[in-house]
């Protein structure tokens, strides 16, 4: 750690920060003694704009605040009281939703509604608390899928998701909107719900002024012109400044390093925010260093993010979570949370705590965290609470501990969030969905490791995530400075982790792609064509088409290149392009042949190894078991031979892998590299019953009968056959007609060829651009095009018009609102009880966090089974079609595969089963449980509303979900 006499943390040494002389500077302004050394002039004109400016809404609405708001804050609010829409990029914390704050107060002033837009429920449940506590519960509303409060108070709090439903039924709490705040809008990067943000912003009324506030994005000037040209003006309002301070460091063992070399006089860390490009603390170049030298392996990323052993060998260690904690406690700083990329760690590391007995708060504080949570936690029935781990979570929240994440019940994590922000928490263990919005900064932030799963595999976090992450660590008006504190691991990179900390950006790009529903939304209101062209307004679109700009600068740079190639590659005897094309001729089919050549030796090498049994003696080629072998097993996979022309059997893509033993008494399995040529038994060895591969003892006995009875046979050796070339009359054509062109007798013939490969190399690359810039030239639209075809082919679309089935589409939202929509066509559901409707419905929006294909799902017996079946057998159909018009998930665009793996939870709870038996029975995390559950409240609605004259549908549907919401699911989210 650094000298604590120059420590900015040290009361002495904080008044001399430069935030602290940055806030200072801007006062002198406010003093009356300036006023009296102005000249009689002069203080009439100041005087006179000191009026103008308290004339103005901002003027008031600063009043609002106890604290002067900062200039990017002041730029932005001046910008949206001129009319202008803005777009605000600032680091989290800095305080950018004071912007969205007063677009609020702007629209009450001016008698217009505003909508305040977030993309999860938690943020808008926060906001909409904050927004009463200032303008009282009769002026602000909330829409969620969970909540409807208020909805046609002239401040509505939203998911964005709500709000694009609005903009596509045309409603009419639209009438008299002003303003829309987005807040978070980098998230339309989100490749599953990011499309959402963009439809809305394309599609909101013109007379809506947009505010829109991100996290520092590398591109927000691209952004900006986006908006700047789908919305009108619209002004980008960048700021890297983080009001707080940030210290990196790296917790190693029992001590606590910079993770920067020593601070510059602004008192700021090099390496820091101000200056990225300082050097690394050399104190901890050394120890990773040393590390390595001791753990060589490591040189090849074997071990990364992996805790040294309880043992502690050598000089360091990953220190234990509860000394991470006692360490943060001892240095006073505390609050802390810290980030562990598993929600099993996230619990696992609550447990530690309390059993070693660490308590964070004292008795006073524990009163007050017992009272605030029996008053938020009271509505919740006495049954449910020992299923949900209530007394296990309380005993860590009485102790200041507490994990936060998306498997702990809504109503839990609220509680922490609010024990968190006064203090009564102060060591929290969360998995990153923290990281997104919820207002719970702390003094410090800690990082297990720099890896974690994200969906499919292990990769290393982003430096986007990672600013985000310790975005939290610095607590505004209360935290002179914030830490972010990453725990040693083997393998760590001091230089890789600078770079993380370093990169301060991380650039945004649309996943906007078009859906079922958008299509048939866009075509009822404005028509295919309109609705094309709206879909090339897209940031998708507009991003795509900007690199077209490059890659069309970069051919007509290749253009004017080849034109100099082909001056130098001229040549006065003939056309030398023809000759150098002649020579690509000859050079391609030489190397065709050699291909070919190769190929049939492989094919007849695997086909000698199929014909071995066990028993026999081969002599190996060549490879590291070079030698003398016994075959035990060739190798062979289930199928050994495929269909002519059909695929082979994926275990048999790269031939036999035969298992041998050596002379050297090795049991190997070998591969095709180890046989470049056909090989054939040599001689045999019974191979005893008793064998056994992994006893010593058995392989030195058959090792030694191996070499015994064929240890002096000599290899046959292999004759390469003449070589295919030699008789190719292909080839000898060429060659002729290479001798007789009259080219080849230049004297600079090979100069000529050298800028003719060149040439030739710079055109293969310009082509290629060429067919990128194709494939990126109104990408939207085409995938459009394709939607349209296939919607047009169920009988959704019919040219222009949106049939009576595609308005029943156009009510459905989700990722399968086209099979949702099919099995409503078909009666799949009619006749279900309202339970069985739940388990089918439950197909359409759960999707397993990790897929097990080892077990089926259980679901219910009877129609519900019936009706599960027939939602697959829809969904191939579906594929297929996909397949036809060329639609792939994989872009975003399309229908992933119904997972039934909720259905047998869904129905038991519709029919009213205990909480205890249904968690038991799914072992699935009470959250995550409510999560999926409201969800498909959701859906049921929407097949509610989409059912049409199918009355008895539309009953079922009601049932259903008053079935579903009861218990925890009722419990209300708002706050």
């Amino acid at each position: 750690m650094r000298d604590h006499t120059t420590d900015p943390r040290d009361p002495r040494t904080a008044m001399n920060t430069p935030e602290r002389e940055h806030s200072d500077a801007r006062e002198p302004s406010r003093e009356p003694s300036d006023e009296r050394e102005l000249s009689p002039a002069e203080a009439f004109a100041a005087s006179r704009l000191r009026a103008r400016e308290q004339a103005t809404a901002l003027y008031g609405f600063q009043q609002l605040y106890d604290f002067e708001l900062d200039d990017f804050q002041l730029e932005a609010c001046r910008t949206l009281e001129a009319g202008e829409g803005v777009l605000v990029a600032a680091p989290t914390g800095s305080g950018k939703t004071i912007v969205g704050e007063f677009a609020v107060h702007l629209a009450l002033q001016a008698g217009r509604k505003c909508f305040y837009t977030t993309p999860i429920k938690a943020l808008s449940n926060q906001k909409y608390g904050d927004l009463v506590k200032r303008y009282g519960a009769a002026k602000v509303g909330l829409l969620t899928g969970d909540n409807t409060v208020n909805g046609d108070a002239p401040v509505v709090v939203m998911t964005t998701e709500v709000l694009r439903n609005m903009l596509y039924a045309g409603s009419s709490t639209l009438d008299g909107l002003g303003y829309v705040v987005m807040d978070e809008v980098h998230y339309l990067a989100d490749r599953f719900r990011g499309a959402v943000w963009e439809e809305v912003i394309i599609h909101l009324p013109e007379s809506v002024t947009l505010v829109s506030l991100s996290a520092t994005v590398s591109n927000a000037e691209e952004f900006g012109d986006w908006l700047d040209t789908v919305r009108g003006g619209t002004r980008v309002i960048v700021s890297e400044h983080r009001p707080v301070p940030l210290w990196q460091h790296v917790m190693a063992g029992n001590r606590m390093y910079d993770l920067f070399a020593s601070p510059d006089r602004d008192g700021r860390p090099k390496g820091s925010l101000r200056n990225p490009g300082k050097a690394v603390n050399p104190e901890l170049v050394r120890l990773a260093r040393s590390e390595l030298d001791r753990n060589p392996r490591d040189r090849f990323g074997r071990g990364r993010g992996r805790s040294m052993p309880n043992g502690r060998p050598g000089k360091v260690w990953t220190p234990g979570r509860v000394d991470v904690i006692d360490r943060l406690d001892a240095e006073g700083l505390l609050p802390a949370i810290t980030f562990i990329f598993s929600r099993a760690g996230c619990e696992a590391a609550v447990q530690q705590c309390l059993s070693s007995g660490l308590r964070l708060n004292k008795d006073a504080d524990r009163a007050r965290v017992r009272a605030i949570v029996e008053e938020r936690c009271a509505d919740i029935p006495d049954e449910d609470l020992h299923v949900l781990g209530y007394f296990e979570w309380l005993d860590g929240l009485e102790r200041g501990i507490a994990a936060h994440h998306a498997g702990m019940l809504p109503r839990f994590k609220e509680v922490v969030e609010e024990l968190f922000v006064k203090g009564l928490v102060k060591a929290v263990f969360a998995t990153e969905t923290l990281a997104l919005g919820i207002n719970m900064p702390a003094r410090s932030v800690v990082m297990e490791k720099l890896v974690k799963w994200n969906g499919e595999t292990h990769a290393d976090i982003t430096p986007g995530e990672y600013t985000q992450l310790t975005g939290r660590a610095g607590r505004r008006g209360i935290d002179i400075e914030g830490h972010a504190v990453v725990l040693w691991q083997r393998g760590l990179d001091p230089e890789a982790l600078a770079g993380l900390a370093g990169t301060r950006t991380y650039p945004l790009k649309s996943s906007f792609r078009p859906s079922y529903n958008m299509a048939v939304n866009l075509v009822s209101q404005f028509g295919r064509h309109r609705s094309r062209e709206l879909l090339e307004t897209s940031f998708a679109q507009f991003q795509a088409d900007r690199s077209v700009v490059g890659i069309s600068r970069q051919v007509q740079r290749n253009e004017e290149g080849l034109e100099g190639y082909r001056e130098s590659m001229t040549c006065h005897l003939g056309d030398f392009a023809e000759y150098m094309s002649l020579r690509r001729q000859l050079k391609d089919r030489e190397n065709d042949l050699a291909r070919e050549g190769s190929s049939q030796r492989r094919a007849a090498a695997a086909e000698s190894i199929e014909h071995l049994k066990p028993g026999d003696v081969i002599h190996v080629p060549t490879g590291k078991f070079a030698g003398l072998a016994l075959v035990l097993d060739p190798g062979l996979p289930p199928v050994n031979r495929s269909p002519r022309g059909g695929p082979r059997h994926p275990d048999y893509q790269d031939g036999p892998r035969p298992v041998v033993l050596t002379a050297e008494r090795q049991v190997k399995r070998l591969a095709m590299i180890d046989f470049p040529h056909p090989v054939a038994a040599i001689e045999r060895v019974r191979i005893p019953k008793s064998f056994n591969p992994r006893s010593p003892q058995s392989r030195r006995d058959l090792a030694s009968a191996l070499r015994t009875k064929a240890g002096h046979l000599e290899p046959e050796r292999f004759r390469r056959g003449r070589a295919a070339a030699a008789d190719d009359p292909e080839i000898g054509r060429l060659r002729t007609a290479l001798r007789q062109h009259p080219c080849h007798g230049c004297d600079q013939r090979e100069d000529h060829a050298r800028w003719s490969e060149r040439y030739h190399r710079l055109h293969r690359d310009t082509e290629l651009l060429e067919r990128r810039m194709r494939s990126r030239t109104h990408t939207i639209a085409r995938t459009f095009d394709r939607v349209c075809a296939l919607l047009t082919d169920l009988g959704y679309l019919s040219g222009d018009t949106v049939t009576d089935d595609g308005k029943r589409l156009g009510r459905l939202y989700g990722e399968l609102d086209l099979l949702a929509s099919e099995c409503i066509r078909e009666g799949v559901w009619s006749g279900l009880a309202a339970a069985e409707l739940a388990a089918c419905a439950s197909a359409l929006v759960y999707e397993a966090r990790q897929s097990d294909d080892a077990t089926a799902p259980r679901v219910p017996e009877g129609a519900a089974k019936d009706a599960l079946g027939q939602m697959v057998r829809i969904w191939g159909h579906l594929d297929a079609l996909e397949e036809q018009h060329r639609i792939n998930t994989a872009e975003g665009v399309g229908q992933r595969e119904p997972d039934l793996g909720f259905a047998w939870a869904a129905y038991r709870w519709a029919l009213g089963h205990s909480l205890d038996s249904v968690l038991r029975d799914a072992d699935m995390p009470a959250g995550d449980f409510v999560r999926w559950t409201k969800q498909l409240i959701d859906v049921l609605g929407q097949i509610q509303d989409a059912a049409g004259n199918d009355t008895d549908l539309r009953k079922t549907a009601r049932k259903a979900i008053d079935g579903l919401r009861r218990g925890i699911i009722a419990y209300s989210s708002v706050s």
